[in-house]
């Protein structure tokens, strides 16, 4: 782990913070089982995470601990997620393999999607949903829109 002063190094305009139970852990899995890479850690007196920064090729995801008193709760406390993080790849199914040895579970299944991508979802440990993506062709924009459109059973606009 290189020490730095948080995301002093790189500044993207939306940094994704996201809370987790027991941060130490969840860096370690991240770092093993999808290649993050840690940047820094600011502990608290009790032994927690009030931050840990995470390198994923180059973007940055915050993490940190639990912080009920506060109302910072992550989502094995609140019942779930509403979204999911992207991880695009050239090398999905080597990914994908790595996180589910790692103790992921599936969320949806990998495969080739009609918009072009090599695509699953998976559930980390900590409650986080991540979508595995890798480009395999390009689709025109029409298709895509044609495509959905049918997968949702309306008419294509």
């Amino acid at each position: 782990m290189t020490e730095t002063t948080p995301a002093a190094e790189h500044k993207q305009t939306i940094t994704p913070h996201m809370v987790v139970r027991d941060a130490a852990a969840a860096s370690e899995w991240y770092q093993r089982a999808l290649g993050a890479e840690e940047r820094g850690r600011v502990p608290v007196p009790d032994g927690r995470f009030m931050q840990i920064e995470l390198r994923f090729g180059d973007s940055t995801v915050m993490i940190a601990d639990e912080f009920p008193d506060l109302g910072v709760l992550s989502p094995l406390s609140v019942g779930g997620t509403v979204g999911a993080l992207m991880i695009r790849t050239d090398h999905v199914d080597v990914l994908w393999r790595r996180a589910l040895e790692a103790g992921a579970t599936v969320s949806r299944p990998l495969r080739d999607v009609f918009w072009g991508d090599r695509h699953g979802e998976i559930f980390d440990p900590f409650g986080h949903r991540w979508a595995l993506a890798q480009h395999i062709r390009n689709v025109p924009a029409n298709e895509v829109r044609a495509a959905a459109a049918a997968m949702f059973g309306g008419e294509r606009a």
